[in-house]
């Protein structure tokens, strides 16, 4: 028996930020389950900001969003009917078939998780790639240690309140950028950060951060680029590490902004600077999960959401990253 599904379509590629013209929410009509296939009840979408790269034409990482296609992204649902040996009818299951309401898979991709162990959009946030990149990050990339100091861009968002978290449990000093007062209240109440700069107001950002970090920074955790990556270079330490995550203050841009100005910084001081993909590092996933499962279950570590309700509001939870809308994972509920 067919049935009816609704997700987003992308109708055309935006130049900066994208708008609802961007964007479709459309039916179509799922074929009947073949032989091998199972049908996916969504209940948890994950709206990312890495999805701002898919939206461009270009040879990546991961593939772009196809015009006319429903777009893919992190989600996690109830199998509802099966053909496929390896699943069974209230599973719950992780899976990339995102920003739709009903999802036909062919099993490729999709992973049961266990809700009694943890809330089922966990796995999409503080257990899952969210949590698995502030994890790598610091300790493959950044190899973060007890006495450094720690800065934090982008650090009220989903991947930097779980690096300001893992990094506290280190012993390390954390300093985050937020962009509101409510947002660095969070940071030094709840979260138990040692100092936060608000960079909307602070002024001149490499001087807030200098007056927070006199000795320096050992280690940056870069998830905006722009300006803040270029006074976390001001401010290093000799030998210091710069891991860079992401790059959101630039996703949207007409690629006419200068890099950091103070590049050479990094000969100056001996830096070592690394990007990395969290998705490369999947092999790490059961060492990640052993260390953070028992800290999220003592609440030593918060699962800190923003959950908008609804598949049609889908669009605007995406566009909420870009104007720092979320504290924590954003989350789409349906």
């Amino acid at each position: 028996m067919s049935v009816q599904a609704t997700g987003w379509s992308l109708i055309h590629y935006p130049q900066g930020l994208p708008n609802a013209d961007s964007v479709r929410l459309e039916q179509k009509t799922l074929p009947e389950l073949e032989t091998g296939q199972l049908l996916i009840r969504n209940q948890w979408l994950s709206v990312d900001p890495y999805m701002r790269g898919r939206m461009i034409p270009v040879k990546s990482y991961v593939p772009p969003f196809q015009l006319g296609e429903w777009m893919e992204g992190g989600a996690v649902g109830e199998v509802i009917a099966s053909n496929h040996p390896d699943f069974q009818v209230g599973q719950t299951v992780l899976h990339m078939l995102g920003w739709r309401d009903l999802a036909l898979s062919d099993g490729t991709g999709v992973t049961p998780v266990d809700p009694q162990l943890a809330p089922a959009q966990s796995y999409l946030g503080v257990l899952g790639l969210t949590g698995l990149t502030a994890w790598v990050g610091l300790n493959r990339i950044g190899e973060v240690k007890a006495g450094d100091t720690v800065f934090v861009s982008g650090a009220a968002g989903a991947v930097g309140t779980m690096v300001c978290q893992l990094a506290k449990l280190k012993g390390a000093r954390v300093i985050g950028s937020v962009g509101s007062p409510e947002k660095a209240a969070y940071l030094t109440e709840t979260l138990g950060v040692d100092g936060v700069v608000q960079y909307k107001t602070c002024g001149d950002l490499s001087a807030a951060v200098a007056a927070l970090a006199p000795e320096g920074i050992s280690l940056y955790f870069d998830n905006v680029g722009g300006d803040h990556l270029e006074a976390a270079l001001a401010n290093m330490q000799e030998n210091g590490q710069l891991v860079i995550c992401g790059m959101i203050d630039l996703y949207n841009s007409d690629g006419q902004r200068p890099g950091p100005r103070n590049l050479t910084e990094v000969i100056r001081r001996r830096l070592r600077i690394q990007g990395f993909i969290a998705s490369d590092h999947m092999a790490d996933y059961g060492a990640f999960v052993r260390e953070v499962g028992p800290a999220l279950a003592s609440g030593q570590v918060r699962a800190e959401e923003t959950v908008v309700e609804g598949l049609e509001e889908a669009f605007e939870a995406f566009l909420g990253l870009f104007s720092g809308a979320n504290t924590g994972k954003m989350l789409v509920k349906l």
